[in-house]
């Protein structure tokens, strides 16, 4: 839609496929025999196992008068692949088939749906809008090369459901709104009985919307400015959350996610792809990754192509990359020389008095009294001061101040000598 909105897919896509897959990878794996994901809306006839059919997010933004509201809502879509083999006169399933080399397996897939939307402001504010969707069912039939009749059947189960859009005046600011988003799956479901497994057939999985005004701004959830504070405490935000996304100090694009998130949320730079597993610990799971089996690692690429996708990452990943994924060096505090404290000029090796008033660490009591001498002054990248400072009698200090492993006060805590 917008060079943003594709920015932002990077960010999306993390959030699609959270979870998609769980270590070591596999169809066989313990872990991957309950699959799970946030933004799971299942059809409304199954809530009552405590999951949900909807979502809703409420945020505030300050458009033009003639501004439209781009939305895009994506989710996955179950797709079952199921091996079979010839059978008398028909087919039976199976678990897996090797093939020429190549294992074949049972396994439940992911297509990626997405539902677009383009609605003037106005028209939102005067009577909102209601938009029904539906994706098709259906199948394909895949034969085996070499198989000898062998095939894999693909089917998906028809989703509905409808996407709600108003905008409301926010009181005592005639130029902002309150933006209510309500994503609902409404597929009908009419067994008596279903497994949770089943449901997800025709569920809407790892739900999440991007929203796009096209001439103005949202206001931050995370950080509000002052007039908008009281207003943003009263919206309501269920089972999702919206922050800004895009480059820092852009305001026109949200992400309401199924997970809480900070805005301008970015993938990082050290990450060399996805792992589909809750946190994304990289180095963890890569090296979790390379302690597979040489017949693990035949299973996952058989379960599912970014199974394969991600072995292949791994097993090509260069030297830098790997010291990249250990760890980031990152740029010092800006060192500050001088500190003037009660007209006293304090500095490197400038005598001082402790006395704590943050109690943040619990020994800072132990503390009150006690003769420190300076060694840094430093400040940190949201403007606050800090001493770093040894104890005189301590008679480990030259040692801690080799290593850099000083104590640290606010320029209140402290009294020059």
């Amino acid at each position: 839609m917008t060079d943003v909105m594709a920015q932002a897919k990077a960010i999306a896509d993390a959030v699609l496929y959270e979870g998609y897959l769980l270590y070591p990878y596999r169809a066989s794996a313990a872990k991957n025999q309950l699959r799970w994901q946030w933004g799971v809306l299942m059809p409304p006839s199954y809530v009552g196992t405590g999951e949900h059919h909807d979502t809703r997010a409420e945020l505030l933004m300050v458009p033009a008068a003639a501004a439209t509201l781009h939305v895009r809502l994506r989710f996955l879509h179950l797709q079952s692949r199921v091996v079979e083999v010839p059978d008398g006169a028909g087919h039976r399933a199976v678990p897996s088939v090797t093939v020429a080399g190549l294992e074949h397996t049972t396994w439940e897939e992911a297509v990626e749906r997405e539902i677009d939307l383009e609605v003037g402001v106005t028209d939102l504010v005067e009577r909102g809008t209601r938009v029904p969707f539906e994706v098709d069912g259906g199948g394909e039939i895949e034969e085996i090369a070499g198989g000898g009749g062998a095939r894999v059947v693909r089917t998906r189960w028809t989703l509905r459901g409808d996407l709600r859009l108003r905008a409301d005046p926010v009181p005592g600011r005639p130029d902002a709104l309150r933006l209510r988003v309500w994503v609902r799956n409404t597929s009908t479901w009419t067994a008596a009985e279903v497994s949770r497994q089943d449901a997800l057939k025709r569920a809407l999985i790892a739900t999440h919307t991007l929203l796009r005004v096209s001439d103005g701004g949202f206001v931050s959830l995370v950080d509000p400015p002052e007039w908008a504070a009281a207003a943003v405490r009263g919206c309501r935000n269920e089972r999702t959350w919206p922050v800004l996304v895009g480059e820092p100090g852009r305001d026109d694009t949200v992400l309401c996610a199924p997970i809480i998130l900070y805005d301008h949320p970015r993938i990082a730079e050290q990450s060399p792809g996805e792992t589909f597993d809750a946190t994304e610990i990289d180095e963890l799971l890569t090296l979790r990754t390379m302690t597979l089996t040489p017949e693990e690692k035949r299973q996952a690429r058989a379960t599912d192509a970014r199974a394969a996708e991600l072995l292949d990452r791994v097993d090509d990943l260069r030297p830098e990359q790997w010291e990249r994924l250990h760890g980031t060096l990152r740029r010092e505090p800006v060192e500050e020389e001088r500190l003037v404290l009660h007209g006293v000029l304090v500095g490197r090796g400038s005598r001082v008095r402790l006395r704590p008033v943050r109690k943040a660490d619990a020994q800072d009591m132990f503390l009150t009294g006690r003769i420190a001498v300076v060694h840094k002054i430093m400040s940190d990248v949201d403007g606050g001061t800090h001493l770093a400072v040894t104890l005189e009698d301590d008679l480990g200090a030259d040692l801690l101040a080799v290593t850099g492993l000083y104590r640290y006060f606010g320029p209140e805590e402290v009294d020059p000598l």
